[in-house]
């Protein structure tokens, strides 16, 4: 026999969470897995420029041509960062002619903004 003494157990509705959730409610798996790609492709510096560029374009689209300007990288570069960007599901590209241009996926540059909202919201709120 152990000579540990038994201790009482404690009921769930008695005991207190240890700190307040950041958002009313947590975001689900599902969620979590389709918004966390783009997310990892915008912590690059130069993705985030480009995404910038192309959702502020007054015409709403970017020419490719017009998006090596101002980066100290190579075209090749700018086509990755482009291309991590599509996959990411920020941008999309039409080709016209030898041009490609980009717009922003505006549905889910909003399911990232409304996601940080939450969570600024409930910080601030608290």
């Amino acid at each position: 026999m152990s000579k540990q003494k038994e201790l009482p157990l404690l009921e769930a509705e008695t005991s207190a969470p240890c700190c307040e959730p950041l958002a009313e409610h947590s975001i689900s798996t599902a969620d979590a897995i389709a918004l966390a790609p783009a997310f990892k492709a915008l912590g690059d510096p130069i993705r985030l420029q480009l995404l910038s560029q192309i959702a502020s374009a007054p015409e709403g689209e970017t020419c490719v041509c017009d998006l090596n300007v101002g980066f100290d990288v190579s075209g090749p570069t700018i086509s990755h960062h482009l291309k991590v960007l599509r996959e990411a599901g920020l941008i999309e590209g039409e080709r016209r002619g030898t041009w490609v241009y980009y717009t922003a996926v505006r549905e889910k540059m909003s399911a990232l903004a409304g996601l940080l909202n939450a969570a600024e919201t409930a910080v601030v709120g608290a």
